[in-house]
C-alpha cells in the first residue's frame, strides 16, 4: 500500500489531485485489485457482523458473494462505500480503492464521487420522470435535478444516453414515465442510471429479489455484457443467476458469520463441505 498514506495523509481524493470526479484510468490499480479489504471488523454493541473480513476484487472482475442471512454481506458494502465506518460504528481495519485510496478516511458522498456506484434491492428511480430524463438527471454534471433537467443536453450526452438504453434494453421505453416499468426494467434502469455516472466498481445487492426467470436472465445478460468496462460485486442469493455471472471459471466468494467461509469457482464452493453445512444444505 502507498507509504503516505500509511503515515496519515489526508483524503485520498484530495491529497492525489483526483479533483471531484475520478475518470477511468485515474484509479491505481497496478498491483490487480481494485478493492482491497484486510482484516476489516465491525461491531454493533458487542455483535461482530464483520470479523477480520479479507477480500480482494481484481481490476474487470465480476465477483459474486453468497452466504446466509446475517454472514455481513450488505455490512460489508455499507463500510466499502462509507454507510458504516469509523465515524458511526466500531470498526476496524483497512480498505483501499485501487493502491492509494483509503475509503476509510473518506465520507460516504465523496466516495461515490471517486468512483463507487451502489445499487440497493430496491429499485431507486424518479417515478415521475421518463426513463431518458432519469438517465440524463443522473450523469455526471450539475446534480441538481431541476437545473439538470433545463440545462442543454451535449451531443455527447445524447450519444451517452443512448448507448446506456441499448445496453440496458430499454430504448423502446426511452420516453415512458418511469413508474409505468416492470420491476425488473427498473432495475435495469438504476443499473443504466449508475453506469451514466461511470462508476469504477459497482456493487449490487441482491438485483433479482422480486424478478421473473425471464427478467433474470436479462440482467445476467446486461451484466456480462459489463465485463471488462467496470468491475463488479453482486450479492446474490439466487444461484442460477449466480451461475449465469460466474460460469465455470467464475471466482465466487462464500460469507458466513462475517468472514470469508470459501472461496474459488461455484462448483468447487458448492462442494466445500463448510458450504453446504452453514449455507446450502444437503
Amino acid at each position: 500500500m502507498n507509504a503516505a498514506l500509511e503515515h496519515g495523509q489526508a483524503e485520498s481524493g484530495d491529497a492525489t489531485g483526483l479533483g471531484r470526479i475520478v475518470e477511468p484510468g485515474t484509479i491505481d490499480v497496478s498491483h490487480g485489485p481494485i478493492l482491497y479489504l484486510e482484516d476489516v471488523t465491525v461491531q454493533f454493541d458487542g455483535f461482530r457482523a464483520l470479523n477480520q473480513l479479507n477480500l480482494s476484487i481484481d481490476h474487470g472482475e465480476l465477483r459474486c458473494v453468497i452466504g446466509p442471512n446475517g454472514a455481513g454481506k450488505t455490512t460489508m458494502m455499507d463500510v466499502i462505500t462509507g454507510k458504516t465506518g469509523p465515524r458511526n460504528a466500531n470498526v476496524s481495519g483497512r480498505v483501499f480503492l485501487g493502491q492509494t485510496i483509503d475509503l476509510m478516511r473518506m465520507t460516504e458522498p465523496r466516495i461515490a464521487q471517486v468512483g463507487i456506484g451502489r445499487k440497493f434491492q430496491k429499485p431507486t428511480v424518479f417515478e415521475q420522470h421518463a426513463v431518458w430524463e432519469n438517465l440524463e438527471l443522473a450523469m455526471q454534471a450539475d446534480k441538481r435535478w431541476w437545473s439538470s433537467l433545463r440545462a442543454r443536453l451535449t451531443a455527447t450526452g445524447h450519444r451517452r444516453i443512448e448507448e446506456t438504453l441499448a445496453l440496458t434494453g430499454l430504448e423502446a421505453e426511452a420516453y415512458r414515465p418511469a413508474g409505468l416499468l416492470s420491476h425488473g426494467q427498473k432495475q435495469r434502469l438504476e443499473i443504466g442510471m449508475l453506469l451514466m455516472q461511470r462508476p469504477q466498481l459497482l456493487l449490487l445487492d441482491e438485483p433479482v429479489a422480486g424478478m421473473t426467470d425471464e427478467e433474470t436472465m436479462q440482467l445476467a445478460s446486461l451484466l456480462n455484457g459489463l465485463r471488462g468496462s467496470c468491475s463488479m460485486m453482486v450479492v446474490e442469493h439466487d444461484m442460477e443467476f449466480v451461475a449465469a455471472l460466474a460460469g465455470a471459471a467464475g471466482k465466487v466468494t462464500v460469507l458466513a458469520e462475517g468472514s470469508v467461509l470459501a472461496e474459488g469457482t461455484l462448483d468447487s464452493v458448492k462442494r466445500d463441505e463448510r458450504v453446504i453445512e452453514s449455507y446450502l444444505g444437503r
